[in-house]
């Protein structure tokens, strides 16, 4: 279930779990929000563009999300098994390459398998801020890091004094500016390097917010 075919998530050591980005049309016609607070950033979703689009990927983060909807019991322990193997020791696992965490049973699940698994460091980003400091941030698991992505519907939540804040920017010389920290050299450097984070858009993804953002004076965030 965990993939690291992406090149420079294979040099460093990083597996990825990814279920359909925004929302997804299960087979019995309903829609399912699988980013419930993703606001502007849709609009640049790498996610939503590109490779993503495959059929064959597609298909594969559509069979993920209904594991978890159809069997979260099974998905838990299948996702448990797999991270016993040797190879995940000492590795690094993004949770949500694509998708959220898109409600409190599925963040309690994780939040067990992280648990159950210290050899092995996730981390995440996600726009669900209140799940987040509802559910996580009183008692996060040591093996994990978790990014607060700007551009959602819970922006006014966020503090870069008080959370480890990332935002999209159109190009990599605006995060400089915006007094962000690229994380180009490698994804770990969201969940490791100084923060806030800035990533540019990806070539698939046209940028159109318009925004600017950055940490305000008085340490929160704003988008603008």
């Amino acid at each position: 279930m965990l993939s690291n075919s992406n090149r420079n998530l294979a040099r460093d050591k990083i597996w990825s779990w990814a279920i359909p980005a925004y929302e997804a049309r299960l087979p019995d016609g309903r829609t399912v929000r699988t980013s419930p607070s993703a606001g502007v950033c849709a609009e640049v979703c790498y996610a939503r563009n590109g490779s993503y689009n495959y059929p064959n990927v597609r298909s594969a983060h559509l069979r993920n999300l209904l594991f978890v909807l159809e069997d979260p019991a099974g998905w838990e322990a299948a996702m448990m098994a797999e991270l016993a193997a040797p190879r995940f020791v000492g590795s690094y696992v993004r949770v949500h390459d694509a998708g959220d965490y898109f409600s409190d049973r599925y963040v309690l699940a994780w939040l067990r398998i992280m648990r159950a698994n210290p050899q092995t460091f996730f981390y995440s980003y996600t726009k669900e801020v209140r799940r987040f400091e509802r559910l996580v941030e009183p008692d996060p698991p040591p093996n994990s890091r978790w990014i607060c992505s700007l551009g959602g519907t819970q922006d006014e939540r966020l503090d870069v004094e008080r959370h480890r804040v990332a935002d999209v920017f159109a190009a990599e010389q605006d995060i400089e500016r915006a007094g962000f920290h690229s994380q180009r050299a490698s994804d770990l450097l969201a969940a490791f390097g100084p923060a806030p984070v800035g990533m540019a858009a990806t070539r698939s993804a046209t940028f159109k917010s318009g925004r600017e953002t950055g940490p305000s004076a008085n340490g929160s965030a704003r988008s603008t």
